[in-house]
């Protein structure tokens, strides 16, 4: 997923720049300090007017986190170790599983295994994940809500800083018409600054932090799914075929095409 924001911040940038350029536009005459100044100061102060401080604080950590992609341990390969501690655990017990628990890679898989491996009942442990789950997806969603109400400001700061800019050069009215005509395209560089980080940056990043939240949220449910079926002694190639329900077709062909997961050749045996 990083890979995509990366991307498209290339590729939107390529495009307004370049087809700016082409018209004959000299990047220089898009650089306006006061202008930067209205939009970008303006818009955190309005969004943080908006929101808790906690929340005001996580914007640099919720961009890096888009920049990145979601991390972790990628579905299938969850879903591989998944099928080997099942085949494992109906070998030589829930507690040969603890070693492997502590080398896992992932917290949530890690917290639901160690609560597995204690004896915790399985519908107590169900509860206490699924609010992890859920817990986890409403941080992520206040965090794009974050970035979709700076979407909403950055424009309208822009025309603000239009508005200031054509005040001073109307001030100004009975001089060069050169200069005021370049006054005129200095003031509008705030609206520039405002549409392009609301529509190429804020956005983009809120609606990239749903979609992180979604597919962290369908991997959890993958894990839980997982642990309960190792949990209730379930054949381990049942609980790969389970586990498979939740990759993308593309992903279940990959992993049948490299051969069963670890486990289940020795669960058939």
């Amino acid at each position: 997923m990083g890979i995509t924001t990366i991307a498209g911040l290339v590729i939107a940038a390529l495009g307004v720049i370049g087809g700016f350029t082409i018209e004959g536009g000299g990047i220089g005459s898009l650089i306006n300090i006061p202008g930067f100044m209205i939009v970008v100061v303006g818009t955190l102060g309005a969004t943080t007017m908006s929101f808790p401080m906690s929340l005001v604080m996580s914007i640099p950590t919720s961009y890096i986190r888009v920049l990145k992609g979601s991390g972790g341990v990628a579905p299938p390969e969850m879903a591989e170790r998944l099928v080997a501690m099942a085949d494992k655990a109906r070998r030589e017990g829930l507690l040969s599983l603890e070693e492997e628990t502590q080398q896992v890679g992932d917290d949530f898989a890690k917290k639901g295994l160690t609560l597995m491996i204690d004896g915790t009942d399985p519908e107590a442990l169900k509860a206490i994940m699924e609010i992890e789950i859920d817990g986890a997806a409403e941080r992520v969603a206040a965090q794009a809500q974050v970035f979709a109400a700076g979407s909403g400001f950055a424009p309208t700061l822009g025309v603000l800083g239009a508005v200031l800019g054509l005040i001073h050069v109307l001030g100004g009215l009975g001089g060069d018409v050169a200069e005021l005509g370049k006054g005129i395209a200095t003031a509008f560089v705030a609206t520039f600054y405002g549409v392009g980080m609301a529509n190429v940056i804020l956005l983009p990043t809120a609606m990239k932090l749903k979609a992180i939240a979604a597919e962290e949220a369908l991997t959890r449910q993958m894990i839980l799914e997982g642990i309960l079926s190792i949990q209730a002694g379930d054949n381990p190639r049942i609980v790969r075929e389970k586990l498979q329900s939740f990759l993308p077709p593309h992903e279940r062909a990959k992993e049948d095409a490299e051969g069963e997961a670890p486990g289940a050749e020795r669960a058939a045996a």
